[in-house]
């Protein structure tokens, strides 16, 4: 097992699913994790739970990902109380819906990017000049950046595409961040993971409309592994890129798809029972 005991963490989106989930994978080898997002309430909530687990300990910087000024603040109030930046992760984004090049309309499809793609940029900046940072008397730390794409963001289709465009950003930014800290001889390494489907509440309008398990059921098996994944599973994922584990891993693409990548499955239409 890694240990994170000394290292300070940044998780966007902490606040449900895939965001908490890492949040509390970190903590409970003993990081000091940062919990961010709009929603302070579900944050606060997470954070207790982190701090009555007598692992790391959490504490909530609430503000808009998507503003640069909100963001630089973040990162600020993070090295003033912390003194170090350890590990960051961008995972906060939006769905934005079904829609093609035709039918999606501008506002939406800047909406997506803003949240998507732009605030995982604003992430990753602000994440490289807090690791470039410490206070007096702090060795410099070893970064790592982990950023939330999508297996969308490997394959794309006809429908969703303010979604698909935003996560296929998040894949070559990852990339590009990756090589600009390697040439500066930063030691802060970017990686981007790629989950398919996971049970986290951005499916919650389509359980209502289809019903939980039968929607479930329907997406888990387009999944060559035959089931969605639950958020601890893409958790362990981050942990691993997070931690020294993977120390000569970067500008990787990890997919944790349950197999979508790999290859053609032929799929069956969805029928409502």
């Amino acid at each position: 097992m890694a240990d994170l005991r000394g290292r300070v963490a940044w998780v966007t989106g902490a606040g449900s699913g895939i965001g908490e989930a890492g949040a509390v994978a970190l903590a409970a080898l003993g990081a000091t994790v940062v919990l961010t997002g709009r929603r302070k309430q579900a944050l606060e909530a997470v954070a207790e739970r982190i701090n009555a687990s007598g692992g790391g300990v959490a504490t909530v910087q609430a503000g808009d990902l998507t503003k640069a000024a909100a963001v630089g603040k973040i990162a600020e109030a993070i090295r003033a109380e912390h003194g170090r930046l350890d590990i960051v992760v961008n995972n906060a984004g939006i769905s934005g819906g079904a829609g093609s090049v035709e039918s999606t309309d501008v506002a939406t499809w800047q909406r997506v990017q803003a949240v998507n793609s732009e605030g995982v940029f604003l992430g990753c900046k602000y994440a490289i000049q807090g690791m470039k940072r410490t206070g007096p008397g702090k060795p410099r730390s070893k970064g790592s950046i982990v950023n939330l794409s999508s297996v969308a963001g490997l394959q794309a289709g006809a429908g969703a595409i303010a979604y698909t465009a935003s996560k296929g950003a998040v894949r070559l930014l990852s990339k590009s961040v990756a090589l600009y800290c390697a040439e500066q001889k930063y030691d802060i390494r970017c990686n981007s993971v790629h989950p398919g489907g996971v049970d986290t509440p951005i499916f919650d309008p389509l359980w209502q409309m289809v019903g939980r398990d039968a929607g479930k059921a329907f997406l888990g098996a387009r999944h060559p592994i035959g089931h969605m994944a639950a958020p601890h599973e893409i958790g362990e994922v981050i942990l691993w890129l997070a931690s020294d584990r993977s120390s000569f891993v970067t500008g990787a693409e990890i997919a944790a798809d349950g197999g979508i990548s790999t290859g053609l499955m032929r799929r069956q239409p969805f029928v409502a029972s």
